[in-house]
């Protein structure tokens, strides 16, 4: 049995499962690790730590753990995608999100860090100011443009490729080679279609460009040689599919690319530049790769990992030494999901990932000459996984004969009947899915004593492309209905007390909350909504989706014509909902403007339904102050136990100096 840290906080918070209320300490607070990779000698680790309303990076050498550097971005800037250009050198971008349940936004900046904390230089990006890194000698004017990592280019210590769009509305992308201590650029390709995304071969040549223009109509080029013209090997248009290149095989001959179909889940193929012929490398009969995996210390993709009901690897070659050290590994960790997220240049040292429903997830050094692995740190190391809720897989078919698939939380040591329930629709909602991971809020309900049901409604990702299309324009409609046929599926199952049911989510999730009390009445015995959207017309004038074309142009294919939209917006059917609601916002909230809170309220009271609302004017899109969310869930647990009977939190904690009237 591993060694964990601090055991004696592990032992007092998770034993809240079994008190007579849930302490908040374990959900609220943040984890102590993001992603962790390895350096090239493997000698320090780079780890991603959350902050409160940013996310910065650590160095700590890998023998004793001790940091080693550090660094921080500004308020609601994140460090992202982490690659060590050298043993001693690493290269990160950055992204932004304005509140915890925002979705990161990569601001098209990349940064440089010696291991030790020198040299940390924004490199390129639309900060960059004066003559500095990433400025070219000559001109006096700096470019505005956005850069995104395409090759860290395992065998050079010095440069990167990178992908570089000026800031135009619709933008030709270009491959660059920058050196990454000096930030000095060099065109190196110029891409045949707009808003490109590049892929190189492993001497760093690039080779594929796919990207779509302002029709969204996405197109896939090759060229054999970078003295080459570009040839068109796929255009969505003709053939149906979406293509994408991945990288090449060993010998360079083939090269692997992701295929998303019309029908069924995405496939891993090769494809031959020579005779054009393509073959079925790997596909799930369900869900879609989710993470690559490539052969240690370089840039060939040899795999998959799927997250299904049970997570799963499949590999290209079931022989190789690659799938041999993942069965090995699956093995040592039964019921755990094991990923690979980097390995020393020599390929013996290799950084584990492992996780489960109940678990957050910890890092394993293995050792694979010696075939041994050595704990190293937890996500979260006051969480036990052995006392944690327990996530099972769920599936079953909506109305309509679609297969819908989801996950189940349930208290720790109950047995899954007759149980007060919450269902959780995720947020997002177009490509985002559940995938059976340790949730937070999950396992808070489920402390509290309730069942929690997540279904990945038609319109979520990781179940192929139809999945996501028979969405468009079905807010409050064919996507609520699968939502309603889940929680009838429970009820039948006898898994969830038809008198004991609340519908509660944040964003999309609080939008189809409410709607759900509105279209179902004596369904659900409350309703509960964080940072929502309830006035879809609003959608088009207020947020950061509208001020933009690309944003604007998915407004109107998903959501359609605003001027239909006010039928299926909570804000005009609070006559029609019956049972007590719980509203929380945000008042900086750029994705979902306080104004959509407010008005829901507003309605909710005129017509006569009990509401009650928490507003924080400094918060956006979910809750980043610790004391803010703590209260946030000490009021939810209160306002479910009001109509389902489970347990309240064991404090109530004072309101900020920044709550809202």
């Amino acid at each position: 049995m591993r060694k964990r840290w601090m055991a004696a906080m592990v032992a007092a918070v998770v034993s809240c499962g079994n008190a007579m209320a849930v302490d908040l300490e374990a959900y609220v607070r943040q984890e102590m690790f993001g992603d962790i990779i390895l350096s090239p000698d493997g000698e320090y680790l780079a780890a991603t730590v959350p902050g409160e309303d940013y996310t910065g990076l650590v160095i700590l050498r890998t023998a004793d753990h001790k940091m080693v550097s550090t660094t921080r971005p500004p308020r609601n800037n994140h460090v992202s995608d982490v690659r060590w250009v050298s043993d001693s050198r690493v290269v990160f971008g950055l992204a932004e999100k304005f509140g915890q349940r925002d979705q990161p936004s990569l601001t098209g900046e990349l940064m440089a860090m010696n291991a030790d904390g020198g040299r940390a230089e924004l490199l390129v990006g639309y900060r960059v100011q004066g003559r500095g890194p990433g400025t070219r000698i000559q001109p006096k004017k700096v470019e505005a443009v956005a850069a995104f990592l395409t090759d860290d280019l395992p065998d050079d210590d010095r440069n990167v490729i990178i992908a570089v769009s000026p800031f135009t509305e619709d933008p030709f992308t270009r491959a660059e080679r920058m050196d990454t201590q000096t930030g000095k650029r060099v065109v190196i390709a110029l891409s045949p279609v707009r808003r490109a995304h590049f892929t190189t071969d492993a001497k760093g040549e690039v080779r594929f460009a796919h990207g779509a223009g302002a029709d969204n109509v996405r197109k896939l080029y090759y060229r054999s040689a970078s003295s080459a013209q570009w040839v068109l090997v796929n255009d969505e248009t003709v053939s149906g599919r979406i293509e994408s290149a991945l990288g090449f095989t060993e010998d360079g001959r083939l090269a692997i690319l992701r295929s998303e179909q019309k029908q069924g889940p995405d496939t891993l193929i090769s494809w031959d530049p020579v005779t054009g012929e393509r073959k079925l490398l790997a596909q799930d009969p369900v869900v879609d790769p989710n993470r690559i995996i490539y052969r240690a210390g370089t840039s060939i993709p040899v795999g998959a990992l799927y997250l299904g009901d049970v997570p799963r690897t499949r590999f290209f070659d079931e022989t190789s030494v690659e799938a041999r050290r993942y069965r090995a590994l699956e093995a040592a960790f039964p019921g755990q999901t094991i990923y690979i997220t980097s390995s020393t240049r020599d390929g013996r040292l290799a950084l584990v990932q492992v996780w489960s429903g109940s678990n957050p997830g910890d890092f394993y050094l293995y050792d694979t000459e010696k075939r041994n692995v050595n704990y190293l740190v937890s996500r979260s190391e006051w969480i036990n996984p052995d006392k944690a809720a327990v996530v099972r897989p769920v599936a079953f078919n909506a109305r309509d004969g679609l297969s819908l698939h989801g996950f189940l939380t349930l208290p720790h040591g109950s047995d899954g009947k007759g149980l007060s329930t919450v269902i959780l629709p995720h947020g997002g909602p177009i490509g985002v899915f559940d995938d059976g991971r340790y949730d937070r809020e999950s396992q808070m309900f489920a402390a509290a004593g309730y069942a929690v049901l997540q279904v990945n409604f038609r319109g979520s990702g990781n179940y192929g492309r139809r999945h996501e299309q028979v969405a468009a324009q079905q807010w409050g409609k064919a996507m609520q209905d699968d939502v309603t046929d889940a929680t009838r599926w429970a009820i039948a199952q006898g898994i969830a007390n038809k008198d004991r049911i609340c519908i509660y989510g944040a964003s999309y999730g609080a939008y189809s909350a409410l709607m759900g009390a509105a279209r179902e009445p004596g369904l659900y015995q409350c309703a509960a909504g964080y940072v929502g959207v309830y006035d879809l017309p609003l959608m088009f004038n207020r947020g950061d989706i509208q001020d933009r074309a690309a944003g604007m142009t998915y407004l109107r294919e998903w959501l359609g014509d605003p001027a239909k939209l006010a039928a299926v917006s909570p804000v005009n059917l609070a006559d029609q909902i019956k049972v007590p609601v719980f509203l929380a916002a945000g008042g900086e909230d750029k994705r979902a403007p306080i104004l959509h809170t407010e008005r829901m309220e507003a309605a909710l009271k005129r017509a006569g339904t009990p509401v009650e609302s928490l507003y924080y004017k400094t918060e956006g899109h979910g809750f980043y102050t610790e004391a803010h969310r703590r209260e946030y869930y000490d009021k939810l647990l209160a306002f479910l136990a009001r109509s389902l009977g489970g347990k309240t939190a064991t404090t109530a904690p004072a309101a900020g100096k920044d709550k809202a009237p």
